[in-house]
């Protein structure tokens, strides 16, 4: 009797607590199963299950790939509207997004547009000549803070995991990401990772199916293997489409305990 409570309970908490994409399947079936446990059988049945649903994860995934904004840099839109107005887009509330961009700031970040192409039709909407550093600033306006605690993170992470960014970006803040100036360390974004996938050059953006499987293909990852961190829930919605493990973070907070947890 007490095994038959012990199967019940892994199912039902695997599917509580399992980051699988089988994860929803594994919760109906222990809905659907009755498990009358006592408080000492319930309590090792969960621990249990916690061990080995950690044993399985830290077998399974060999890669993690990051989003850029809002995971490895902290974000701030208001920030960057408001330096685009100054420079004289006056809609730029209405172009710019915290996930997806729209009009010409979707196009350089989909590499329709190159940076100077960019440049010159945004001088138009201002009705000036805007300089290369005028509009870098205001993408850069998105950035509030660079935190080394993550990137040494990413490190250690690096001596066991397969490291990737994918990243929905223009060449204005790349150019910035893969030079020395990127660290008061001066290690460019280059320095923490396997590859840096950047929409602009791979001519997708997220969440577009074919920008995942470009990467997918290119880096030779297995779905199964891999664990997707992203803030960004459209996004985070078709890596589980694919088979990835997910994890979301919030823009901004410290997420290296709860992602170490899930590995």
């Amino acid at each position: 009797m007490f095994f038959s409570h012990l199967f019940s309970s892994l199912f039902f908490w695997g599917g509580m607590n399992d980051i699988s994409p089988e994860s929803n399947f594994m919760f109906v079936i222990g809905c659907h199963i009755n498990f009358p446990v006592c408080g000492v059988e319930f309590l090792f049945c969960l621990l249990l299950q916690k061990y080995t649903s950690l044993l399985v994860r830290m077998k399974e995934i060999k890669n993690i790939v990051f989003d850029f904004g809002g995971v490895i840099v902290n974000l701030c839109r208001e920030t960057a509207v408001k330096k685009f107005i100054e420079i004289g887009v006056a809609n730029a509330d209405e172009l710019l997004d915290a996930y997806h961009q729209v009009g010409l700031f979707l196009e350089v970040e989909d590499g329709t547009l190159t940076a100077e192409e960019f440049r010159k039709k945004l001088s138009i909407v201002a009705g000036k000549e805007l300089t290369y550093d005028q509009v870098f600033q205001g993408w850069f306006g998105f950035v509030t803070d660079v935190p080394l605690y993550r990137l040494e993170y990413l490190l250690e992470l690096r001596k066991k995991y397969n490291l990737y960014i994918l990243s929905n970006t223009n060449p204005y803040i790349m150019g910035w990401a893969r030079s020395t100036e990127f660290t008061s360390v001066g290690q460019p974004l280059d320095y923490y990772f396997d590859k840096i996938y950047a929409s602009y050059e791979m001519k997708e953006v997220k969440p577009n199916r074919a920008i995942f499987e470009h990467m997918i293909q290119d880096a030779g990852l297995l779905p199964h293997e891999t664990l997707f961190v992203d803030d960004g829930a459209a996004n985070i919605k078709m890596a589980k489409e694919l088979g990835m493990y997910t994890f979301q973070p919030v823009n901004g907070e410290d997420w290296r305990d709860d992602l170490s947890a899930l590995l």
